[in-house]
């Protein structure tokens, strides 16, 4: 753009959910819907797509567990009730004001980042 200065630290994305991918999915509409809940949550503050912040990276959730039903119910409950156990002492913080749909939805998409 001629004539703007625009810093490129002023163009970092604020929250890294590779929205390019969103909608080329198998699941498609799941997996959008929950890039979209993640990106509107406060997952950022300790998540990024693949770097470990406070918790792992979403890539490294998506290598550990692999894409069945089982596993988008459990880590879907693990958003909702929080803990810590998994991915070392750091406990993650419980979100139980969000629906088992919504977690799901979320969880889906991370585990759609292989």
């Amino acid at each position: 753009m001629e004539g703007a200065d625009v810093s490129a630290e002023a163009r970092q994305p604020q929250v890294d959910t590779d929205v390019t991918k969103i909608g080329t999915e198998p699941a498609g509409g799941a997996v959008a819907a929950g890039a979209k809940l993640i990106e509107n949550s406060d997952c950022t503050t300790c998540h990024r797509l693949n770097e470990k912040i406070i918790g792992p990276a979403y890539e490294a959730v998506a290598e550990k567990y692999p894409d069945t039903d089982a596993n988008v119910t459990m880590l879907a409950k693990k958003v909702i009730s929080g803990g810590s156990g998994n991915w070392g002492q750091i406990a993650m913080t419980p979100h139980p004001n969000l629906s088992e749909k919504d977690a799901e939805a979320m969880v889906r998409y991370i585990l759609s980042l292989k």
